[in-house]
């Protein structure tokens, strides 16, 4: 795996193909920080909607930010490649 990489997710709590990234990064031991975007309220989810829409060009899940590459969807083989696997 690439050095110092930590994954940034962007989910909801309800989604299988949230649920199969985050199952997906366990699986291989890498460290991440996540946002239940469906969880939040008020000022807090209105500015990590913003992030989304920032990052990702819309509003879709889930959202994956690995170092300067974004990702939307889970793609196994993309992820893979973002993190050197």
């Amino acid at each position: 795996m690439k050095k110092n990489i930590r994954p940034k997710l962007y989910t909801l709590s309800t989604c299988v193909h949230c649920k199969a990234t985050k199952r997906f990064l366990k699986e291989h031991g890498i460290d991440y920080d996540y946002v239940d975007v469906d969880l939040l309220e008020g000022e807090e989810e209105e500015k990590i909607r913003d992030e989304v829409v920032k990052v990702s060009g819309g509003f879709r899940f889930p959202t994956i930010v690995v170092g300067k590459k974004v990702i939307v969807g889970f793609y196994e083989d993309k992820l893979r490649k973002a993190l050197g696997l």
